[in-house]
């Protein structure tokens, strides 16, 4: 692995107040959750924790959103501590633990930034901390991992998702989610729609090809799932309008982490505008 690391870790722009409502988006989720969801929330944890359960363990979920990965972690056994900075987010994944863990004292949830060195500080130490898809829209993502990266306890492993540097095109999509955000609310769905059709296209025209058309069809607004237990619809919507938007290079995230003390584990490298997901372990004491 090249440890290549850039010199300045720059911030998005200064200033730049949009930002997407990815609260309201995981709260039209929820109405399609269900356990065949939920199911594949728990197996992506154990694919690439490579655990079976997670009994006994200490589970930091930063960003909850949904919160169907702070659901999948408790079912697997972990006692969960989850952040989000959106209201709207925190409130989803309340309602989760409403729906499948009322009152349980192992589940706590808080409102709060991954940049809030302070807070941060005060969660503790865990023995998974989880981000996915998170860190690369706080509007300063080396910050947000590497505080990010603090709350990992000496043994523990870091399980997050950055979006790949893709160069030309990740500067047109930070254009593309910019305006989004910018457009009043009735013309988003439109924009999202258009932006999106040609992927869209594609893949449906794949999935036909492969015989599983109906299939495709079903992850929009059925009950069939995408790995991860999203839904297609919902990860369009997030990713169109997923704003501040931050990216880097598999080589980035390595040297960044790898110069804190953690050594790489687990990788899936997408190669084109998707999430890289990597797992980093800390040495134990």
């Amino acid at each position: 692995m090249n440890a290549t690391t850039p010199d300045v870790w720059p911030a998005a722009p200064a200033g730049d107040t949009f930002r997407f409502a990815f609260g309201r988006n995981w709260a039209s989720f929820l109405t399609v959750l269900n356990e065949h969801r939920i199911a594949a929330a728990e197996r992506s944890l154990q694919e690439m924790l490579q655990r079976d359960d997670l009994v006994g363990l200490r589970f930091l979920d930063i960003g909850s959103g949904s919160g169907l990965f702070s659901l999948a972690a408790r079912r697997l056994g972990a006692r969960v501590q989850s952040v989000d900075l959106d209201p709207d987010a925190v409130g989803c994944t309340r309602e989760l633990r409403r729906r499948y863990f009322p009152g349980d004292p192992d589940w706590e949830i808080s409102l709060g930034s991954a940049l809030d060195a302070e807070l941060m500080a005060s969660l503790g130490h865990f023995d998974v901390v989880y981000s996915w898809g998170v860190l690369h829209h706080t509007g300063d993502m080396w910050r947000a991992i590497d505080l990010t990266a603090s709350r990992v306890a000496p043994g523990g492993r870091l399980f997050i998702a950055i979006y790949n540097d893709a160069g030309r095109q990740t500067r047109r999509w930070t254009r593309i989610k910019r305006t989004y955000c910018q457009l009043p609310q009735p013309l988003r769905t439109p924009f999202a729609l258009v932006v999106g059709a040609p992927n869209m296209l594609r893949a449906f025209a794949r999935d036909v090809r492969q015989g599983q058309g109906r299939e495709h069809i079903a992850s929009w607004f059925g009950s069939r799932q995408q790995n991860r237990g999203m839904n297609r619809w919902h990860d369009l919507v997030d990713w169109v309008g997923g704003y501040p938007y931050q990216a880097a290079r598999v080589d980035e995230v390595f040297g960044f982490l790898s110069s804190r003390g953690l050594m790489l584990t687990a990788l899936k490298a997408d190669g084109g505008l998707g999430c890289n997901e990597f797992v980093f372990q800390r040495a134990a004491v």
